[in-house]
This record gives structure tokens, sequence and C-alpha cells, in this order.
């Protein structure tokens, strides 16, 4: 798959010598939607402002559509477009001239048909004549997105687009992200909401400390790093774990009436069945059982405790 944006021992350190950036590798396919995860002070916006020409880099390179982002800047930028985390404080100017000025910034000559059809998609059709300063958040961070693609960028980072916007809010967004991908934008999103990310990316990128952790696809990634348990309700309650079955690393819980039994699905036993069997033959009876899939938020939080 062709890459849409390359970066090559990327660094970044400031005045004041704190090195935000420390010689990261990354690829992003055309017509993705890639999620960059980290917590605070990772590195996650920082990257995001170098790609989009906002902060320069102290080393490495980076191309966008094959062109340097610091020998071909504007036509870089031009490919770009950015949804900020900081809703904007202005303005006494309406939704739709707004537009039609972020458009005109990347020199894009005049185009309704298309601001129509962004207003129309992230549900603003009825506040085009509103001016921004009387929209809610919800509304304004809709104006954010609307605004980044008014010149019809190859390349959407969106960070933190759904910080402090309602749940009916978030899922529209997630709609709209979901058919820019369909019309070929590269999108590239950081979140905190890690159910976000699982639901709408297709790759996985964990940034900590200023390195990238690991890369992969989102499937892929919670397949082989996730964990399955069973969880076993118990007919009685269970003085302790009986010594013949100490080989299944049971956990047994304080009421003393479920056992859970973790496994590996990448395994080519699980070792149910033998589980079960055994728990037969020492007598244990159960009434119920269910399984659970870690999810994302869970993989990702033990990367970077890891990763620290």
């Amino acid at each position: 798959m062709r890459s849409v944006i390359s970066i090559k021992d990327l660094t970044k350190t400031y005045a004041g010598g704190f090195q935000a950036l420390k010689g990261v590798d990354l690829e992003i396919n055309k017509g993705e939607i890639f999620g960059l995860l980290g917590p605070n002070g990772a590195g996650k916006t920082t990257l995001i402002n170098i790609v989009c020409g906002i902060v320069n880099p102290s080393g490495g390179e980076v191309l966008v559509g094959g062109d340097d982002i610091v020998a071909e800047y504007r036509k870089t930028r031009a490919k770009i477009g950015l949804v900020p985390q900081e809703l904007p404080t202005e303005t006494f100017e309406t939704v739709r001239n707004t537009l039609r000025f972020s458009r005109g910034l990347f020199g894009k000559p005049p185009n309704e048909e298309h601001l129509d059809k962004v207003l129309k998609s992230l549900s603003l059709w009825d506040k085009r004549d509103t001016m921004i300063m009387n929209l809610s958040g919800g509304m304004k961070r809709r104006v954010l997105i609307a605004k980044a693609l008014s010149h019809e960028p190859d390349v959407l980072f969106l960070d933190e687009p759904t910080a402090g916007v309602d749940v009916e809010l978030r899922q529209d967004m997630w709609n709209v992200v979901k058919s820019l991908r369909e019309e070929g934008v590269t999108v590239i999103l950081t979140t905190h909401y890690i159910q976000e990310a699982e639901q709408l990316t297709d790759r996985v990128g964990v940034i900590n400390n200023g390195e990238i952790i690991i890369v992969e696809e989102k499937n892929k990634l919670m397949r082989d790093m996730g964990r399955k348990q069973l969880m076993l309700n118990l007919f009685e309650e269970l003085a302790e774990i009986p010594a013949s079955l100490s080989h299944y690393a049971l956990d047994l819980s304080n009421d003393r009436r479920e056992l859970t039994y973790t496994y590996d699905t990448r395994g080519e036993r699980t070792g149910i069945t033998d589980l079960i069997q055994d728990l037969r033959d020492a007598g244990i009876r159960f009434n119920d059982l269910q399984t659970s899939q870690s999810s994302l938020e869970e993989i990702f939080v033990d990367l970077v405790h890891k990763g620290r």
C-alpha cells in the first residue's frame, strides 16, 4: 500500500533542552484511518504540528505525498487539513464565510458546491448564515472540521476532535470520518476516547516519551496482544483452588463464587476443554460461564506502562 506520509528519524528538541520527539519513524498509508495514541505529553501534538508545518523539526525528514514539508512547504500544507484541539474564540463571521475565507487562504478558487456538501455532511446547513460566536461548543467543533475540509485536502488531522462534545455529536462525527475514508481521504486521529480509536481506526500507533512504541493493524493488535478470559460462576463457594488445578493459574474472586481463567487466543489449544473436565474431576460445579476479550484501552494502558 502506498504511503501518503513518510516520517524518518524525526526529532524535536525545544530551546529548554526538552526532547519531545526521539527519532520517530512512521509510514501512514493513503486512504486509511490511523489512530495516534499516547498519554499527555507523549509527543502526539508535536508530531502533528511538525507535519502540518506549525513547528519546525530539529532533524529528520517528513514527506507528504512525496514532497518534503520544508522544501515544499506551501505545496505540502495545501494537501493537509488540520482540526486542532482548541476551539476558536472568534468570530463575528458567519459559518459559510469562514469556510470561504479558509478555502481562499490555500489559493483555491470559489466552489460553493463543495462548501455546501461539507456543510450538509456536518449538519451545519441550517447554521450556515449564523455567526460562529453564537454557536454551541459542539457546533464550533463541527465548524473546525468544515474549515479543515474547505480546501479539499488529501490528508486530515483530527487532534482530539470530539473532546467535550456529547455522545450524539460524537457518533455523527464518527460517521463523517468513515465517509471521508470512503472518498479516499487519509485521516490521522488522536483521541483520549480509546473507544473512538477502537471504532474508527484501521491501524494504531502508540507514542510515549517521544518514541513510537508500536504500529500495528488494530484488529491484529487486539488479537495478538489482547487477553481472553473465561469466567465461571460456581454453584457454591470454593475455599481454595485445588493443587490439581494449579497449572491453570486460575483466579478466585473475593466472594469465592467465581473462577477466572486467562488464556492465549493465539495458541493452538485454549485448554478450556481440559479445564472443564478437571473441574468436574475435582468436584467443582458451576452454573454459568462467560468470556471477555481485552479492549484496545487495556492493551494501550499495558503498552504505555511497559514503555515507561
